[in-house]
């Protein structure tokens, strides 16, 4: 299956991070392709954006913003949303993703990714608000499912179903974050599987996959650590059902050398081919 979108599979990737900066200039080519922190290189000149733009020349770049605060009520920040734009535009983004949260309120940034209640009010205001960020940017936004550590009394509804909702009456497209679906679930005790099984397959543009910290009584989003065996196999759950996606390795704390995200990569390409190989089989054997 491919995303409805018609955007192509990119293959398998890393996130772009300053301490890697050097090794990726002197290895092109190396990862399938980056994905960059919107934020990172808004307001920043110099060596960053020369960098960013040096790479993009070559390598297809993705941008990952942490700030368009999609489900706040303050007024939309168009002038951020304008400097997004004009990015994409300098570097040939091939997409542009945020996260289904709100991140400030009062004009304030509260620089995390906070959830939303999950009931009919919120998805109208979501869905207003997606409309017109994609029409100021000319393009669909793609939304990640972040991860949770509490639900709100006000949720009417799961988050696979109010995100495959909005993907229908905003037109935007998913960012499937698989660690995120594993330690939600873990954290409120729902069924991870059934996530996947429930969220659009035709709308997942990306995946990300990462490591998180077990804590005992919850699980942390980290990004520090290698990808879990549990999340290995949702991922391969999801590629069953979408097919080949563009995925990506994200690390961010205890960085390791960038052979080690790349191993991790590798890896995802490994268990996304197996998948599709099980699945594959499964169907000629039904067909014979």
């Amino acid at each position: 299956m491919r995303n409805r979108f018609g955007l192509p599979m990119l293959g398998y990737g890393v996130g772009l991070r300053t301490v890697h900066f050097a090794d990726h200039l002197g290895r092109p080519g190396a990862a399938d392709f980056l994905e960059a922190i919107t934020e990172n290189f808004l307001d920043t000149g110099g060596r960053p954006l020369h960098v960013l733009e040096r790479l993009a020349e070559r390598t297809p770049v993705v941008l990952h913003g942490v700030s368009m605060n999609v489900g706040s009520v303050d007024p939309l920040d168009l002038g951020y949303l304008r400097k997004v734009k004009a990015l994409a535009r300098r570097i040939d983004a091939r997409w542009v993703t945020d996260h289904l949260c709100w991140t400030g309120v009062a004009g304030r940034n509260t620089h995390d990714l906070l959830p939303l209640p999950r009931n009919e009010e919120s998805l109208a205001h979501v869905t207003a608000r997606l409309r017109v960020i994609q029409d100021v940017l000319e393009r669909p936004v793609h939304l990640e499912n972040p991860s949770t550590y509490l639900e709100l009394a006000a949720s009417t509804m799961g988050e696979a179903e109010f995100l495959g909702r909005l993907a229908d009456l905003s037109g935007c497209g998913l960012l499937v974050d698989v660690n995120n679906v594993f330690v939600s679930s873990f954290n409120h005790g729902w069924d991870a599987e059934a996530w996947i099984d429930a969220i659009p397959a035709d709308r997942v543009v990306q995946v990300h996959l990462a490591g998180h910290t077990d804590l005992g009584t919850h699980l942390l989003d980290t990004h520090s650590d290698h990808v879990r065996d549990e999340v290995w196999a949702l991922y391969a759950r999801l590629v069953r059902r979408t097919g080949p996606v563009t995925t990506l390795v994200e690390w961010d704390e205890e960085i390791p050398a960038l052979d080690v995200v790349l191993a991790e990569a590798r890896k995802a390409r490994a268990v996304a081919e197996a998948a599709l190989g099980d699945r594959d089989g499964h169907s000629e054997r039904e067909a014979a």
